[in-house]
């Protein structure tokens, strides 16, 4: 055998071998689980892939359940290793977290609460009332609630600057927003403030800002800028609820999202959340 074709011989066969081994790793992986431990952003904010979300249209379904009786879930959740809970001001759900923080150690628990303040003084004062309403003297992470045009940060200004002040003073550990649309999402992804972006997704476009497609392009922008991105709409506040497996293994499927929020209505619903996602997983992977 000539060298040249020696030389070429080994090298294919040395990449094919590579690729096996590659193979047999991705194989021997664990599939995704909704308490695996992710961590956010820039700033690294340690929480499990799913949250438990305290929110579904509007919070009505979550409050139906009572204080004690959405603590009981949350503390279920918890003890499931779901120790990341989505909760907001518009919710009227901080009632709730707070009965279920005096049950956990506060800091192996990670809150994801949002305001709906403009300026400065409207977020000091939500600031200060979200911990007083929560039991605890600081914040995992802050979002701006439900921003809905591309002149957000000039409209939000004011309670940008305090929330930056509030994680340098150990307040808040790290802020963002929630997009409610297209160019929302657009200007969120170019922003050099932003830490964290709530990002409406499914493979139905249900509820969402734009198709998948393009709102997965932006998604992608944004961790490539180095910005936390999590998931809400998984199953379309409900509407997808004859299709959970086909939305956790499109969830699961995005490389570009860190972790995502569900509500579900009791805890029969999120037991059967977490059954499912392993399999789920499988099949994203697969595909």
């Amino acid at each position: 055998m000539k060298r040249r074709e020696f030389l070429r011989t080994t090298l294919m066969t040395a990449g094919g071998l590579a690729v096996t081994a590659l193979d047999r790793r991705l194989q021997a992986a664990p599939p995704q689980r909704a308490n695996d431990v992710v961590f956010l952003g820039p700033d690294k904010i340690r929480l499990a892939r799913m949250a438990i979300g305290t929110g579904t249209k509007g919070g009505s379904i979550q409050r139906q359940l009572g204080i004690q009786g959405l603590a009981d879930l949350l503390q279920f959740g918890y003890d499931q290793g779901l120790f990341f809970w989505d909760t907001a001001d518009g919710y009227k759900t901080h009632p709730h977290v707070h009965e279920a923080l005096k049950r956990v150690p506060r800091e192996k628990v990670t809150i994801l609460t949002k305001t709906r303040a403009r300026t400065a003084e409207q977020m000091r004062a939500d600031l200060e009332r979200f911990r007083q309403e929560l039991g605890t003297d600081y914040l995992d992470i802050v979002l701006l609630h439900a921003v809905s045009t591309p002149d957000w940060p000039e409209q939000r200004k004011g309670a940008m600057e305090v929330l930056a002040e509030a994680r340098q003073k150990g307040l808040v550990r790290t802020y963002g927003v929630s997009c409610h649309s297209l160019e929302a999402l657009k200007v969120a992804a170019q922003s050099p403030w932003l830490r964290v972006a709530l990002v409406r997704i499914n493979p139905a476009g249900m509820l969402m800002d734009a198709d998948p497609p393009t709102v997965v392009s932006v998604m992608r922008e944004m961790k490539a800028a180095g910005k936390g991105v999590i998931g809400m709409k998984i199953l379309g506040e409900g509407g997808l609820r004859d299709r959970v497996d086909e939305a956790l293994r499109y969830a699961l499927s995005l490389d570009c999202m860190d972790c995502f929020t569900i509500g579900p209505a009791n805890r029969d619903e999120l037991a059967d959340l977490i059954r499912r996602m392993p399999k789920a997983a499988e099949m994203a992977r697969a595909a």
